[in-house]
Formats: structure tokens, sequence, C-alpha cells
């Protein structure tokens, strides 16, 4: 009995794959959603379902969960669940099945890809080479960009702050990250000055945003203007691919890279998680020979000799 049952996944399999080929899917396509729908299948009967029918949302689930368990990348489990997907709809669609188990069910997150971090060079060229002096927003434009680099703040949090959240003193921000969470910032001497400056510029209140779009106009700016900026800057100093997030990339690469502790960033930038913060770090062979001759009695020893 279980044969005859065991049997009707595979039919369905190959008259799934039938009609992918009547929809024109090329012979590449229906390989790889064969391929993927036979190992979906062998999970399920390991696990004792030996029917469509029996196909729920938590086997699926299951599924996925078990071929990231054994280190298979989270584009391959896409995949598979987009085989799966199909599969499923289809098995609805011709009244095979009752429900479509999979639909909604979304696959693993794919991790996103860092931006490039441009060298201290590049990011010092970019501050004092990207802006025309004789722009009527030069000094705002710059302080834009040297206040994401030099204090790694996200788009929304730079033109969220208020002169209020300003401790120039202090050279200390009050930001308003992700979740309302506040958290202390600092940034640096130079910053501190080009603050001074705008600040005397615009003759701004406590409660004023300090980034305007325009020296006398107090409406915020937007996440577009930013991303405008940074771009024509960028291209004034001749680089590419530069983005504001990039910006926030260098200054926590480059703490790293200069030895800052991980903790330390993490909370400057306000990631929850250590992890997030990892992700910046990013060791070459030079600093971890670099690191080693630093920290190693024996390499101590050697240099001496």
């Amino acid at each position: 009995m279980k044969e005859s049952i065991k049997e009707d996944i595979s039919e369905n399999i190959e008259a799934y794959a039938d009609y992918l080929k009547a929809q024109g899917k090329s012979g590449h396509t229906v390989l790889n959603y064969g391929i993927d729908l036979r190992h979906f299948r062998d999970y399920l009967i390991n696990q004792k379902i030996y029917n469509v029918c029996d196909i729920d949302t938590l086997s699926i689930r299951i599924f996925l969960s078990s071929i990231l368990g054994i280190g298979e990348a989270k584009t391959s489990a896409a995949r598979r669940l987009s085989a799966v997907r199909g599969f499923t709809s289809w098995l609805f669609s011709n009244r095979r099945t009752k429900t479509d188990p999979s639909l909604g069910l979304k696959g693993p997150k794919k991790s996103e890809p860092l931006p490039r971090a441009l060298s201290y060079e590049q990011t010092m060229k970019l501050i004092n080479e990207g802006f025309d002096k004789s722009s009527k927003t030069f000094m705002r434009d710059r302080l834009l960009v040297a206040m994401m680099y030099g204090s790694g703040l996200r788009v929304s949090e730079v033109i969220g702050l208020d002169w209020n959240k300003v401790e120039l003193d202090e050279r200390m921000l009050r930001i308003i990250g992700k979740g309302s969470k506040e958290r202390l910032v600092p940034f640096g001497v130079p910053q501190q000055k080009l603050l001074e400056e705008w600040r005397d510029i615009t003759c701004a209140d406590v409660n004023s945003p300090v980034f305007t779009s325009g020296a006398h106009n107090k409406e915020r700016l937007t996440v577009r203007t930013v991303d405008r900026v940074v771009l024509r800057a960028a291209a004034r100093a001749g680089l590419h691919g530069v983005t504001p997030h990039t910006l926030r990339h260098c200054c926590a690469t480059h703490m790293l890279e200069r030895g800052a502790p991980l903790k330390f960033v993490q909370e400057m930038l306000g990631h929850e998680s250590i992890a997030a913060t990892q992700r910046y770090l990013s060791i070459t062979n030079e600093q971890i020979k670099r690191s080693y001759i630093m920290a190693h009695p024996a390499a101590q020893e050697d240099k001496g000799q």
C-alpha cells in the first residue's frame, strides 16, 4: 500500500515536470526543478509523508531548516523553496490538494552584501574635494558627509538630527536610532568646527533640524536629497560606487582597523547584535602579521634576533 502511495509523490512530480515543459520552460530549469523536488520527496518519505495531501507548511519549514543545517547556502535553500512553491501551487490549482501549504511561506533572508569601504585617503578626498565652494549648499553638504563618516550615522539619523541633540562642547550627539532607542555618539574636532560654522550661518534655534533644505529654510532634508549629495560629491572626487551607507561602513571599518574594540563600535553604530558589527570587520594579511608580531611572545623574540 505504502509503495503505491509513495509513487503518488513521484508521479505528481513527473506530471509537474511535463506541465513546466508545456509552459515553455527551458530544459535546464525543468531538470533543476526535478532535482530539487526529488530531494524534497526523499525528505518527505523519510518523515513518513507518503501522499501529496499530507504535505503541510510545517513539513516544508523543517525541510528548509534541514538544508540550512547541513551547511547549504541560503541561495540554495531559496532555490529549493521556489521549486516546492511552484509544485504545491500546481497541486492546489489542479485540485490534487485541498490547500497550498507553501502559500505565504518566506524563505531564508539573504545576507545583504556590504558596500566596499573606501580607504581613509579616499574618504578624505571625498570630504575635501567633493564639493563646489561656490555652491550655496557647500557648507551644508560637506558637513553632512563629514558627520555621516565621522559618527557612522544612518541617513534617517542624520536627517532627523536636531540642534538640541548636539552637545558641541562635549562633542556628543544624542541619536534616536532604530526602535526609537537613544544612544550617545561622539564626533571629532573637525566636525565640531563645521557644526559651529553651519550653526552661525543658519542662526538656528535649538529645536530646529541641523540639516535643512537651505540656510534659512527649516524644512528637513529628504533621503533622496542625501543620496544626491553623496553621489554628486563622489563623482566630483572621482570615486565610484559610493552611497550614504558607504560612509557608515567606512567609519566602522576604519575604527576597527585601528584597534577600536568591537563592543564600542557596536554601541556607537547602534547595532543590537555584535554579529551585525562583525560584518564590518575585514582583516587583511598585513593586519594579521602586524597583530601577530605585536602580541605573540615568540614573534617578539624572533623580531629582536
